[in-house]
């Protein structure tokens, strides 16, 4: 039962992708205040197809940490691909960093750029990090939330790996709260797998990082965070 409401998932997920990118061709050149409305649109109709076919739901614990009415940097745990959707819709204007790889996939790349979601070039140095801190600036100057997965890449249930400091940078040059979460995605949609279990993903907001300004001491309070949900 589990495989066929996957693959029901994936057709579904599939079809609404092509639909929704064939018509936001009309987004790109006739509505483009439209492009993150529309993008929300589609994560909202992606996780409601996931809720119904696949019975996997979201628990959100702790959203009374989320500043309010102001700009924050959402530092998150990345498991699944769940991860890069849940956020369109649990915050007003977000803005994901995300791999400069995703902006060339048909369709969907230029909507990733016109909704405001954020490129970076993983093998850029110095240069992709100032590059990064200025269109992180530009999406604070117009009021965005902006969610980074500080390991970089998805990780296992319980996998540890080294945290990039591109939070903390970002976080200092811009004065930006850094809000740690915790999320056991990987449990119900694994890293790179087709077959999706059904359950409730649990998202744990932490209380915000107030100081910042030592790097070591900031990566381990994340670190702190994440480990307080994990049983």
């Amino acid at each position: 039962m589990i495989f066929i409401r996957s693959f029901l998932f994936a057709l579904y997920f599939f079809l609404l992708t092509m639909v929704m990118g064939i018509i936001a061709f009309f987004i790109r050149f006739c509505a483009k205040k439209y492009a993150l409305s529309y993008a929300q649109l589609w994560t909202k109709l992606s996780l409601l197809g996931l809720k119904k076919i696949c019975h996997i739901s979201t628990k959100i614990i702790g959203q009374e940490n989320l500043p309010q009415d102001t700009s924050f940097l959402i530092a998150s745990q990345h498991q699944s691909a769940f991860d890069t959707l849940v956020w369109m819709n649990l915050l007003p204007r977000p803005a994901y960093i995300m791999k400069q790889e995703l902006t060339r996939i048909p369709l969907v790349g230029p909507m990733l750029l016109l909704s405001g979601m954020i490129p970076l070039d993983r093998q850029g140095g110095i240069k992709a990090l100032k590059t990064l801190i200025q269109e992180c600036q530009k999406a604070v100057n117009d009021l965005r939330q902006i969610i980074i997965f500080p390991e970089g890449t998805r990780t296992n249930i319980g996998e540890k790996t080294k945290l990039h400091a591109g939070a903390i940078a970002i976080a200092n040059q811009l004065n930006l709260k850094i809000v740690p979460v915790s999320i056991d995605s990987g449990l119900y949609w694994p890293r790179n797998a087709f077959l999706k279990r059904p359950g409730i993903i649990h998202i744990t907001i932490h209380p915000p990082i107030q100081d910042t300004s030592n790097r070591k001491a900031t990566l381990e309070a994340i670190e702190r965070s994440w480990s307080s949900t994990e049983s």
